[in-house]
């Protein structure tokens, strides 16, 4: 009868961090095979096991007997910390197996249960160092040559990964992890933060947070992790964090604009796509040009660089070029000719072409502006520019927005003032989500201020309120009429209540409609239902 081979990564040690499937895996078991100080990391969870320990270096071996005993007929437990299929046992016990001939569906029944490896556990001490594309290399030269394991380092360092080093030093193996530094250092910043983890989760643990250029000066051995960053990590109160992407997006009165989960997919926003294109720093007047049907290589760049700063390299001299993967700043606005204009003049449609250039984007917008994303490091230039022009600058996001009429090409104009006002005191306000005040300036409401989320009618020199559109979707419905006949000089005071409300109690991510109807009053306005009574299938995303 053939038994069952159990190959189990229990995580870092601590049991806290062993999966519930690993646990079960080990009480039912009929022996453990495992290196000693794994064994003793997990005794606590044995009962009556056979166990066999052997030292480090004896992994075939451990693989070999582990089949053997299988074949009898016992279920056996193989134990690797971390993960079993990274750097652990799983992938020699199934070497042994296909040496022997192994049938899947024959032979011994093999369940690899997974754990948390080193690069992940040793990760979630050290901050979020593992956020962009990383890579492990284990410095143990006991199964694979080193010449391999050099050639590794060099290409993940020009690659600029973040990589974990698993296996960094022993007792007699003192000189790879110097290598691996003296690599690393042709192509990083020996300012490159460097997280060291010993024994993490158990213990023992260490944590050190260091650079490149000292991470040697620190105790490192076979129980450390050594985690160092790309070029774009960085340290934060004790913290290695890196990036998600080699982007930043941000808008009016931010310094950054965090991308939404939605706006990650998209292929402008994943820098590291095939489509991609590479944005080159332009030549300054001190630099020699480089001619644009010549192929740009990060050398000539940084060169150019150099130059550009008024230094010189002799031809013999040797200078180290870092690799280094340019944030890119993406600053996103809206623009507009004004709050009752509908009219841009061929000369601000060239300003904004000129600004956004031939990698930015314009984009066409429901909400009587357009809006722009413009690569620039230099956001103050650009709304310089613009500003010149006579536009109005309007921040994007989850903002207040005032979606004006154009009051009959402005004959209508007796409720500008009162739309104008709205916009200076409110307008750009951040919120839990964005908001639209429709504005109209006759009853004729034409531009549809009352399927906003908040909508205003001037009519007969006073004002009608409505409150609670909803804009989207096939359950989409105007907002429900609260007020009529409002005095003008009470409106605008009225709206900056309700917007106070919504911005003090609404939810994040909860558009004004959801919350009047959860709150059910607001500003002594009460909530009624104007959804329309059909029935409709549920949308998929469940609104």
């Amino acid at each position: 009868m053939s038994g069952k081979l159990l190959v189990i990564g229990f995580g870092p040690g601590s049991f806290d961090h062993i999966t519930h499937r690993a646990k079960e895996a080990l009480q039912e078991s009929d022996m453990i095979i495992g290196y000693k100080t794994y064994v003793e990391l997990i005794e606590g969870l044995l009962t009556d096991q056979e166990i066999i320990s052997t030292g480090m270096t004896e992994e075939v071996t451990r693989a070999q007997e582990a089949v053997k005993q299988a074949e009898q007929g016992k279920k056996v437990a193989v134990i690797s910390s971390g993960d079993a299929g990274v750097y652990g046992m799983a992938g020699l016990v199934y070497e042994v197996l296909v040496e022997k001939g192994w049938d899947r569906k024959t032979g011994v029944e093999v369940e690899v249960i997974p754990g948390v490896s080193a690069i992940n556990s040793c990760g979630s001490i050290l901050g979020a160092p593992i956020m962009h594309d990383a890579c492990t290399i284990s410095l143990s030269d006991h199964l694979t040559p080193w010449s391999l394991i050099e050639k590794r380092i060099d290409a993940a360092a020009q690659a600029d990964f973040v990589i974990a080093l698993y296996n960094p030093k022993s007792g007699r193996r003192t000189r790879q992890i110097a290598e691996a530094q003296r690599i690393l250092l042709s192509y990083r910043s020996p300012d490159t933060p460097v997280g060291l983890v010993k024994s993490a989760y158990r213990e023992r643990e260490q944590v050190v947070i260091t650079n490149l250029k000292e991470m040697l000066d620190h105790d490192i051995g076979m129980l450390t992790t050594v985690i160092i960053g790309n070029s774009s990590t960085f340290l934060y109160d004790d913290l290695m964090i890196t990036p998600r992407g080699y982007q930043r997006k941000y808008t009016l009165g931010q310094t950054e604009q965090p991308l939404k989960p939605h706006q990650r997919l998209k292929k402008e926003n994943e820098p590291w796509a095939l489509e991609q294109e590479e944005e080159f720093p332009k030549a300054t007047e001190a630099a020699a040009p480089i001619k644009k049907e010549e192929k740009i290589t990060s050398r000539a760049i940084a060169e150019q660089a150099l130059l550009s700063l008024g230094h010189t390299q002799a031809k013999n001299e040797t200078k180290t070029t870092y690799v280094k993967q340019e944030v890119e700043s993406i600053f996103e606005l809206g623009v507009s000719p004004g709050i009752a204009s509908k009219r841009f003049t061929p000369r601000q449609l060239m300003v904004m072409a000129e600004v956004v250039g031939e990698k930015g984007r314009i984009d066409y917008t429901r909400d009587h502006q357009i809006n722009l994303q413009v690569y620039t490091s230099n956001p103050d230039e650009i709304t310089g520019r613009l500003r010149a022009e006579g536009l109005i600058l309007l921040p994007l996001g989850d903002v207040l927005t005032i979606k004006a009429c154009d009051f009959c090409d402005c004959e209508k104009k007796e409720s500008i003032p009162y739309a104008e006002e709205l916009h200076e005191r409110l307008g750009g306000m951040e919120l839990p989500k964005e908001l639209k005040i429709g504005f109209n300036g006759c009853g004729m409401a034409c531009y549809g201020a009352v399927h906003e989320d908040i909508g205003l009618v001037f009519r007969k020199g006073k004002f009608d309120l409505f409150l609670g559109g909803k804009t989207v979707g096939r359950t989409a419905h105007p907002g429900q009429p609260v007020a009529e006949g409002i005095e003008s000089e009470e409106i605008v005071p009225l709206i900056e209540r309700i917007v106070e409300e919504y911005k003090e109690k609404g939810h994040p991510n909860e558009r004004l409609f959801k919350f009047f109807k959860r709150v059910k009053n607001i500003q002594g306005y009460t909530y009624q239902d104007m959804t329309p009574k059909i029935e409709l299938e549920p949308a998929p995303c469940g609104d």
